[in-house]
């Protein structure tokens, strides 16, 4: 029959090889937890990687296992992305800033059979170990130089030992490309986290959207710096997009602060890098403090919280830094919307353009989004009305791990992201609220469920709530409302002391406020919309 296509799979494995046959000697650099700068090419990457996977086969792993890992931005976590997705295994990436409690509901759900720590996270997988029910193998990600001395995990394998006399030969495997890849869990605002199952061919199409025109348009010319982690969301879909089209990777490690996110910046000539707010917050400051100018870098990509316009502005104006600004959830592998400029609104006058970037973005190919009423019936898209916004597409999930969260998938495949949003004529979407009761501080969601059922189980403690205000670095922090009971004493200090231990540290609040009676509504719900009118001009002691 004429016109068909050779119906070969779009595995991950096809990303690495060819990134090492046509940009073998391209450079891959890392700020590694033992202190070195890291140098090796692509071509050295693959080698490694298949060793990691035969590596893995002496463990025992096999096509669908799941294989976690608590690691920053580095050099042996790209490896791992390869080397664990390349046998049809699934990487699990966690991610080291959850209680210890949800890493550990996390590792047991996934059902881990291994997980690779770097270093300096190595307590965060000490402390949960005793509660860990499938893993066989903890590999501590280093050298045997620098491997700890003891540990409360027995047997600690080394991970540059499990390479040393694996050949690096081995031929990637074929399988279904709609074979799961990876997981990532989603935040656990609203009870348990859930798991994202992202597929080969979910991420592969997801990747070369990222990397086309209108979002990214990569080259070999180009050297990336991915601030974002990792452990969320596979990067954003940069660890895969950037081998993709032979451009030069800088990973930052666990040193995010202005000075040293400056450093890799400026000595390794990146002009593309992607982050949340917090971090260029930082940096912008260092830069300001010390009289330094972004020299090289000419574009950033900031998503997870909305950009600040003064953020826009400040990188442009002092840098020449164009901004663009991403929108997206885990569900979506992520990337859902980005700031794209059609035909001439790149020559609009600044105040015109930055007001274009500071929206959430336009639809990417690949992602159909609309916005409808409770009843599902959709609304128009004027720039007025406000609506639940819904958005399917090939990289967006079709269901929870383990069958969890129906509630959030719709009719004809549409996913609820729980945003409320506004879609305008022009395409953009701005988000307008949050049909979750969730804060996002720095990019990072933290649970108020969480927060209030650790200080409701203070003894003195009624009732509480809490709710994000906001602060100028982190966009929003939360805050404690707390109903005493009657005759009940207890002070700021003593609650904050009373749920540190209960809850992640960056979760805490920052302030705690004492109210006579906490509203609630005609069904019992406490009524969040009139705690956040009541407290709309509080000024946190940290703002």
């Amino acid at each position: 029959m004429l016109g068909l296509m050779q119906d070969r799979p779009l595995l991950i494995s096809q990303i690495i090889d060819f990134a090492a046959t046509y940009y073998g000697d391209v450079e891959i650099v890392s700020r590694t937890i033992e202190g070195p700068i890291h140098r090796y090419t692509y071509r050295d990457a693959q080698v490694r990687a298949k060793k990691l996977a035969e590596a893995l086969r002496s463990l025992g792993i096999r096509l669908g296992d799941r294989v976690g890992t608590v690691a920053w931005n580095g050099y042996r976590h790209f490896e791992l992305y390869y080397g664990v997705s390349g046998i049809g295994a699934v990487l699990h990436t966690l991610n080291p800033r959850l209680a210890p409690d949800h890493v550990a509901y996390i590792a047991n759900h996934a059902e881990d059979q291994v997980i690779f720590v770097d270093l300096n996270l190595l307590p965060v997988v000490e402390n949960v170990i005793g509660q860990l029910k499938t893993v066989r193998h903890v590999v501590v990600m280093t050298d045997r130089a620098h491997m700890p001395a003891q540990s409360k995990i027995a047997n600690l394998l080394c991970y540059e030992e499990l390479l040393a006399d694996k050949p690096g030969t081995l031929e990637w495997p074929e399988f279904d490309e709609r074979t799961a890849s990876s997981l990532c869990y989603t935040s656990g605002t609203t009870g348990n986290p859930k798991g994202v199952l992202y597929a080969h061919r979910s991420t592969l199409l997801h990747s070369m959207m990222m990397c086309s025109g209108p979002v990214l348009p990569l080259s070999p010319a180009n050297t990336i710096l991915p601030v974002v982690p990792m452990f969320h969301a596979n990067a954003w879909g940069l660890v895969y997009a950037g081998p993709m089209c032979g451009c030069k990777l800088v990973f930052p490690g666990f040193r995010l602060d202005g000075e040293s996110v400056y450093e890799l910046l400026d000595k390794e000539d990146v002009d593309i890098s992607a982050g949340v707010p917090t971090v260029w917050l930082g940096l912008l400051n260092y830069c300001e403090q010390n009289n330094k100018k972004l020299s090289k870098m000419k574009r950033t990509l900031i998503g997870g919280s909305a950009v600040p316009l003064a953020m826009i502005e400040r990188f442009w104006r002092n840098h020449e830094v164009e901004v663009a600004q991403g929108w997206g959830m885990t569900e979506m592998s992520p990337v859902g919307t980005f700031t794209r400029f059609n035909r001439g609104e790149r020559s609009l006058p600044d105040d015109q353009r930055f007001a274009i970037i500071a929206k959430q973005g336009r639809p990417v190919f690949g992602v159909e989004m609309k916005i409808v009423d409770d009843e599902g019936k959709e609304l128009p898209r004027d720039g007025k009305a406000s609506g639940n916004l819904v958005v399917r597409g090939p990289w967006i999930v079709s269901g929870y791990m383990k069958g969890e969260g129906t509630g959030a998938f719709m009719p004809g495949g549409w996913f609820h992201t729980g945003d409320v949003s506004k879609l305008e004529p022009d395409g953009s979407m701005v988000i307008t609220d949050r049909s979750k009761d969730v804060i996002k501080s720095g990019g990072e969601w933290i649970s108020t469920i969480d927060l209030e059922n650790a200080a409701m189980s203070h003894p003195a403690v009624a009732e509480a709530a809490v709710i994000g205000v906001k602060h100028p670095k982190w966009d929003e922090r939360p805050l404690l409302i707390v109903q005493l009971k009657p005759g009940a004493n207890a002070g700021k200090a003593e609650l904050l002391d009373f749920i540190q231990d209960k809850v992640a540290k960056w979760w805490l609040p920052d302030d705690v406020a004492f109210v006579d009676a906490i509203p609630h509504g005609a069904t019992g719900k406490v009524l969040k919309t009139e705690l956040r009118r009541t407290f709309k001009d509080y000024t946190l002691p940290t703002a």
